[in-house]
C-alpha cells in the first residue's frame, strides 16, 4: 500500500518535471481554457508512459517546489472530463492529500494517470486544442505531435522505484493516528476503526443530532494507510455509517431561502474494504434539487447582478446588501438549480469581486465543489 504523501515527497525530490510527472500551482477546471491545459497534461502523460503510472501534483510551487496547498476537490467524476474528450483515455484519479504544515482546508491533489497502451488523443476540439491532436512529453515540456508515438518504457523503472521507496509502514500508520486523534482534531471528539485488520479510517466534526440521527459537521475524514482525505468541508453535514467491511457517507448540503434552511442529501460515498488488501469507493448522487416560486427567484437574481455591480463599482453596501452578499454563492446556485442557466457562469465570474469577503468566498468554493458533484460541465 502506498503512503501518497511520501510518494508526493519522493516525486518532488526530482526536483523538475520529467516525462512522468508535472506540477501545479492550482487546477482551474472552471473555463474551457483550464480544461484544455489540464487534458493536454493527462494525453501527453498517458502517452508517454504505456507502462507506469504517471502523476500530476497539484498546490506547489513551480519555481521552487515549495508545498503551499490547493482547495480539497473532490470530483469523482472528473473522469467523464478525459473521456469526452479524449480517445482511448486513460483511467485516472484524483486524490486529496494532507501535510502537516498546511491549513487544515489546504491538501496536495494527487493526479494518478494509469498505464494505457492505446495511443490517447483528442477525439473533438477544445479551446485552442483542434481535434486529432496528440500530445507527448519531452523532457518536462509537453507537446503536440504528427503521426505515429514511439512507445517508450524509459519511465518504468524509475516510477517503480519511486512506488516502492513510497511504501506504507506501521510507523507511518501509527504516527499518521496520533497526529490525527491527539494533535490535529483532539477538540472534536475524533474516531477511528480499522477494517479487516489492515486499513485505518479516522474522523472528526462537531456532533449535532436530529430526529435520533447524528450528524457531523466540519468533518475531517482520512485514509490513514494512504494518506490521503477522503472528505472535508467547513459548512456541509454528513452522516457516517460502517460496519466491519465498509465505511459509508452521506453528505447533506444546506440550502434555503430567506434565511429558512433546509439539508438536502448530496451524494453517498461507500468504501468497500476487501480481504485482499484492496478496496473500492462507490459514489451516488442522491440530490434531488429544492423548486422555488420563479417570480422570487426572478427578484433574488437580478439583486444577486445588482449587488455584484456594486461590487464592481466599490460602492458601498448597506447593512441588509451585506446579509445579501452573505447568501450570493447559494442563491446564484440555487437559481441554477431551478433553470437560470445564466447564474453559475455569473457566479464564476464573480469570483475576483468574492475573495476579499472571507466567509463568502468560502461559500463560493463550497457551491462550485456542489455544482461540479451534480453534473460535470464538459462544455
Amino acid at each position: 500500500m502506498i503512503n501518497k504523501r511520501l510518494l508526493i515527497k519522493n516525486l518532488l525530490a526530482h526536483n523538475d518535471e520529467s516525462s512522468f510527472y508535472d506540477k501545479k500551482r492550482q487546477l482551474n477546471l472552471h473555463t474551457r481554457e483550464g480544461k484544455a491545459k489540464f487534458l493536454k497534461h493527462i494525453c501527453a502523460l498517458s502517452n508517454s508512459n504505456p507502462t507506469n503510472n504517471s502523476y500530476i501534483v497539484v498546490g506547489v510551487e513551480d519555481e521552487n517546489n515549495e508545498i503551499v496547498g490547493d482547495d480539497f476537490f473532490d470530483d469523482s467524476r472528473i473522469q467523464n472530463l478525459v473521456n469526452a474528450f479524449l480517445e482511448n483515455p486513460p483511467r485516472i484519479q484524483y486524490e486529496n492529500v494532507p501535510f502537516p504544515n498546511l491549513p487544515k482546508d489546504k491538501v496536495i491533489g494527487l493526479v494518478t494517470i494509469k498505464p494505457n497502451s492505446k495511443t490517447s488523443f483528442f477525439k473533438k476540439g477544445i479551446h485552442t486544442i483542434p481535434a486529432n491532436t496528440i500530445f507527448v512529453r519531452r523532457g518536462s515540456n509537453t507537446m503536440p505531435i504528427e503521426g505515429e508515438v514511439e512507445k517508450n518504457h524509459q519511465n518504468t523503472e524509475t516510477v517503480i522505484g519511486i512506488e516502492n521507496n513510497s511504501r506504507n509502514s506501521i510507523k507511518y500508520t501509527l504516527d499518521g493516528v496520533i497526529d490525527f486523534m491527539n494533535y490535529r482534531h483532539k477538540d472534536m471528539a475524533p474516531k477511528y476503526n480499522v477494517f479487516k485488520e489492515l486499513f485505518v479510517i479516522c474522523w472528526a466534526g462537531i456532533v449535532k443530532k436530529s430526529k435520533n440521527i447524528t450528524y457531523l459537521s466540519r468533518v475531517d475524514i482520512e485514509l490513514i494507510n494512504e494518506q490521503i482525505k477522503l472528505f472535508y468541508s467547513a459548512q456541509d453535514v454528513v452522516e457516517i455509517n460502517y460496519d466491519e467491511d465498509s465505511f459509508t457517507i452521506i453528505e447533506y448540503v444546506p440550502l434555503g431561502l430567506n434565511d429558512k434552511t433546509s439539508y438536502y442529501p448530496l451524494e453517498q460515498q461507500t468504501i468497500h474494504f476487501h480481504d485482499n488488501g484492496y478496496y473500492k469507493i462507490d459514489r451516488k448522487i442522491l440530490f434531488e434539487p429544492p423548486e422555488y416560486n420563479k417570480k422570487m427567484l426572478f427578484h433574488i437574481y437580478n439583486s444577486n447582478i445588482a449587488l455584484l455591480h456594486k461590487l464592481e463599482k466599490n460602492i458601498k453596501l448597506t447593512e441588509r446588501e451585506k446579509k445579501d452578499l452573505n447568501h450570493l454563492p447559494s442563491t446564484f446556485m440555487i437559481c441554477y438549480l431551478n433553470g437560470f442557466e445564466d447564474a453559475k457562469q455569473k457566479l464564476i465570474d464573480a469570483k475576483e469581486l468574492l475573495k476579499p469577503f472571507t466567509q463568502v468566498y468560502l461559500s463560493f468554493k463550497e457551491a462550485l465543489r456542489i455544482l461540479r458533484k451534480m453534473k460535470y460541465d464538459v462544455q
